[in-house]
């Protein structure tokens, strides 16, 4: 597994997180991630033109998902560590495919997708984030992005459900 280390310091704290677009960027996703200081993909991005999209609203953190797939992958890291106003996060596509318990590294905040269901869980002190699926609808399960933020000493995230 490939990792990418980097430290990051945003003036708001707004944090935009996507993941499992499949190759479909909605306009109602850009529309919700509008005013982050930063998006992070967490996975099965599908093309790169959805990566492209998203830098025109802010810088993106991207790393491959299991369905990621082409030359253009290759230069996207499987796992993703960044220290973000002063927040260890750590960024992974299947979270059932972290080897050890994040707290032992530090990290107080872990991203992830793969399942395509949106959750906001606290465990252990170590805040859980799956924004869902943005992509093509899957079973029942909601169209949704989140939002975090690390501008208050204590991170928070919520989920938004995209009227598509």
């Amino acid at each position: 597994m490939t990792a990418r280390k980097q430290s990051l310091t945003l003036k708001r704290g707004a944090v935009g997180l996507i993941s499992d677009t499949h190759g479909l960027l909605r306009p109602e996703a850009l529309a919700a991630l509008k005013g982050s200081e930063l998006i992070i993909h967490a996975g099965d991005i599908g093309k790169p033109a959805v990566l492209e999209s998203l830098t025109s609203i802010a810088p993106v953190i991207a790393i491959r998902g299991n369905n990621d797939r082409g030359p253009w992958v290759k230069k996207l890291p499987d796992v993703f560590n960044a220290k973000i106003n002063g927040v260890l996060v750590h960024v992974i596509h299947n979270v059932k495919e972290m080897a050890d318990d994040p707290r032992v590294d530090g990290f107080k905040l872990v991203v992830s997708g793969h399942s395509h269901k949106p959750s906001v869980i606290e465990e252990n002190e170590v805040l859980f984030i799956n924004p869902g699926s943005a992509g093509p609808r899957r079973f029942k399960l909601p169209v949704t992005v989140a939002r975090l933020n690390l501008g208050s000493k204590i991170p928070g995230a919520r989920i938004i459900e995209l009227k598509v």
